[in-house]
């Protein structure tokens, strides 16, 4: 797979050298670019194939959230801060991960992991993508191939603009639809939509607190316009509130 072409933007430059240092080890990536502030960012842009951005959320003028909404679905977002209160509203946006600095290497391998599947899941979707769904199971076009999903493999479903990911212990499966399309086509006795962005498998869900739903091995946001019906809808004796 040909590197993905990286841009940095933060006002910091020891924050941006420190990822350039991090984009350095990973050979899937490539370094194109390094700015201050969104302005520069947005000229760059326009004269440059950009494939992630690793964005600063607090920047004079124009901030990172607000760079955010002027940017193609096509650009795959990585924030980075210093300030953890910014997470959970992170997390509600169509992003791909959250970094607080000062970021290790490990986290930062994580985050950009992620990013380097959903580019390569993207690309290998079906303009003819398709999801049909049944009692217990479903069918979704992905990888150029239908494939069968039994409701109870599956942890969570992740909506990034027009694609969905559907996460199960195993694998991850990527077709073109939105996360409310699929939603309203989910049995909603099993599946309850906890943030914007989020799905989550509820006989899965162990419990949860203000801010997030718990898998076994995941923390899934619970968005503010979400919690009320999930927990009158769905919260039992089996949930343990954290």
């Amino acid at each position: 797979m040909e590197s993905l072409k990286c841009l940095i933007v933060d006002d910091e430059p020891l924050a941006r050298k420190g990822i350039s240092l991090h984009l350095s080890e990973l050979p899937e990536l490539q370094e194109i670019g390094s700015v201050g502030n969104a302005i520069k960012a947005g000229e760059f842009i326009k004269t440059h194939h950009v494939d992630i951005i690793y964005l600063d959320i607090e920047m004079p003028g124009i901030s990172g959230m607000q760079f955010l909404e002027t940017l193609s679905p096509d650009i795959l977002v990585i924030l980075t801060t210093a300030y953890p209160q910014f997470a959970v509203d992170a997390f509600s946006l169509d992003v791909v991960d959250y970094l607080l600095k000062p970021i290790k290497f490990d986290r930062f391998y994580k985050a950009s992991q992620k990013a380097i599947d959903i580019h390569r899941l993207r690309h290998q979707v079906s303009e003819t993508d398709t999801t049909e769904l049944h009692d217990d199971y479903m069918f979704i076009r992905s990888d150029r191939k239908i494939v069968k999903i039994y409701f109870d493999e599956i942890s969570y479903i992740k909506g990034l603009k027009d694609y969905v990911i559907v996460h199960t212990a195993s694998e991850k499966y990527i077709t073109a639809m939105n996360v409310k399309t699929i939603f309203e086509q989910l049995p909603k006795i099993l599946f309850a939509r906890v943030s914007k962005s989020h799905i989550v498998y509820v006989p899965k869900v162990s419990s949860l607190s203000h801010e997030s739903v718990f898998l076994d091995t995941e923390e899934i946001p619970l968005g503010k316009t979400y919690r009320k019906t999930f927990i009158e809808n769905y919260v039992g004796d089996r949930l343990v509130r954290r």
